[in-house]
């Protein structure tokens, strides 16, 4: 990972085989960050997104191994500076163009990954939902 800070901006640039969620939770720690906006593009050889079934209440892992091109990678970075927490939602094509995403729970970047980290002063926490597993913005 390399990057450069502009004023509130983070310019982020990730390369082969670091994994994003990771990298960000990382580099949060190092500039100490507690809330931030993310969004990114680049492409991934392997990544999970998660999707909840409100049928069920079951939460979904889909696990894509294969080479995608990122259409939309966005969230929040929120918690402290010492513990941050990223919500992050990924939607990702294949080379035919067909697009699969959802809560971003792992990706590994193939070629490379370009995110904006938009550092947002002040701190906010989550709370648990009404859903197991879920948390909500404590505002």
């Amino acid at each position: 990972m390399d990057y450069r800070r502009f004023g509130d901006a983070l310019v982020v640039r990730l390369d082969p085989g670091e994994e994003i969620c990771q990298a960000l939770e990382d580099l949060a720690l190092r500039e100490g960050v507690a809330l931030a906006e993310i969004n990114g593009l680049g492409a991934v050889d392997d990544f999970t997104a998660v999707n909840y079934d409100s049928r069920t209440g079951d939460f979904i892992h889909n696990r894509f191994r294969e080479p995608m091109e990122i259409v939309s990678l966005h969230g929040t970075l929120t918690g402290s500076a010492d513990v941050p927490h990223l919500h992050l939602h990924m939607s990702a094509a294949d080379i035919r163009g067909h697009v699969v995403g959802g809560h971003l729970k792992q990706a590994v970047v193939s070629v490379t990954a370009e995110i904006v980290f938009r550092v947002i002063q002040g701190q906010v926490t989550r709370r648990p939902t009404k859903l197991a597993g879920v948390l909500e913005l404590d505002l």
